[in-house]
Order: structure tokens, then sequence, then C-alpha cells
């Protein structure tokens, strides 16, 4: 049985429940940063949704492409 991805949408506020061994800047010429960039329980905003379940998300430090796994919506 194959497993569903959680779909989010363009605007969307999620949190980090997760951290990725490392990120990925959501840049022309993306790079890698450490893990550190970012805290668990932090908040951005969706602004595009990639192929293969990635999405671009804006925090207050810059953007980062993410894994849906290491996302979910923000209590509002």
């Amino acid at each position: 049985m194959e497993k569903k991805l959680p779909i989010f949408k363009t605007g969307d506020k999620v949190k980090i429940i997760a951290l990725p061994p490392y990120l990925k800047t959501a840049d022309p010429m993306p790079m890698l940063r450490p893990n550190s960039a970012i805290a668990l329980g932090e908040e951005g905003i969706i602004i595009k949704q990639n192929f293969g379940g990635y999405y671009s998300i804006r925090f207050t430090q810059g953007a980062y492409l993410l894994e849906s796994k290491y996302i979910a919506l923000a209590d509002n």
C-alpha cells in the first residue's frame, strides 16, 4: 500500500516537526546549509510546491526546500 503524502497549498503556514540532516536553499542556485539555520517548531509560509513532495518555504532568515515529512500545518 502506497503512503499518501500530505498536500500543502501555497500560502499555508507550516511548522518544522523534524530537522533534516542539512538544508537546501530555495534560491535559483541552491546551496546547502547546516540544519541549525532553522529551529524545531519554527513556522514559515509555503511559497511554492515542487516535484517529489518538496516545498519551498519562507522563514524569517531565508527560504529553504523541505520534504513534506519534515513539516505540518501550523496551529492558528
